[in-house]
């Protein structure tokens, strides 16, 4: 018996460990070494999420499908089927259908090199950070075939789709000798040079892209806020499960010599 509830335990707080493993890691792939920033924790905010949407299907889902999510799943985020029709839905989908796009996969192909991907889980495999910092740092750039190219994705394949908002900016970089190699010289970012003024300020386009990175958190796992809920309810539970038990097996043994 005692053994038992040793090994009860302990599995208990692997469990428990596990859990929290699991909520607190997120993937942050990073091609260009730039260091990413932090995005703000904005998926609870129904408000927040409404405006992501907004962005995302006037922006993004032109290019991008999002073939796992429907429209109607937006209900979750305060809408009404008739909010979805008259101000997400552009084209003849129907409210319950999903978020597809009518580019031929050929001929993005043949415009952008590679299809774009599928954006309906790609805030779990980049990362909120990743994507905040990503749509933060396109730059100008005449090399490449788009005009633009991006520090945290360099030779991004993808035009800056958010440009009339930012406003054109360059980067600027300066050369430095590599300190274990004086023959090799690499270039260091040092900041941007605004070209343009774009419609929204510096800071309300980070705040828009705030926004946008919490939809695509959110569209990436809509059910997140309930199993985090439950996450929390568990480890409870099991914590004070593990209490009485020990408590259970404290009085069982105390006259057992």
């Amino acid at each position: 018996m005692k053994q038992t509830l040793h090994a009860f335990m302990g599995l208990c707080r692997l469990t428990a460990l596990v859990v929290l493993v699991g909520i607190s890691q997120a993937p942050q792939a990073n091609e260009g070494g730039f260091p990413l920033d932090k995005a703000p924790d904005r998926v609870a905010k129904n408000a927040s999420l409404q405006n992501g949407a907004k962005i995302f299907v006037n922006y993004c889902l032109n290019c991008h499908a999002a073939v796992s999510m429907r429209y109607n799943r937006l209900r979750d985020i305060g809408l009404t089927d008739q909010q979805i029709k008259d101000n997400l839905i552009f084209t003849d989908a129907k409210v319950g259908d999903l978020m597809t796009v009518a580019m031929n996969p050929k001929d993005a192909k043949i415009w952008f090199g590679k299809v774009p991907p599928d954006l309906s889980v790609e805030a779990r495999a980049r990362g909120a950070d990743w994507l905040y910092t990503y749509f933060r740092t396109f730059y100008k750039d005449d090399d490449r075939p788009t005009g633009w190219n991006n520090l945290v994705y360099p030779n991004v394949g993808m035009p800056h789709v958010l440009w009339q908002l930012q406003g054109e900016r360059a980067a600027k970089f300066e050369e430095h000798k590599d300190p274990h190699d004086e023959a090799r010289v690499e270039k260091v970012f040092v900041g941007f040079e605004q070209l343009t003024p774009g419609t929204m300020k510096p800071q309300e386009y980070d705040d828009n892209i705030a926004d946008l990175v919490a939809f695509l958190s959110w569209m990436a796992e809509p059910a997140q806020l309930e199993r985090k809920r439950l996450g929390v309810v568990v480890l409870l539970f099991l914590a004070i499960f593990t209490l009485v038990a020990w408590r259970l097996n404290k009085a069982y043994w105390k006259d057992v010599h």
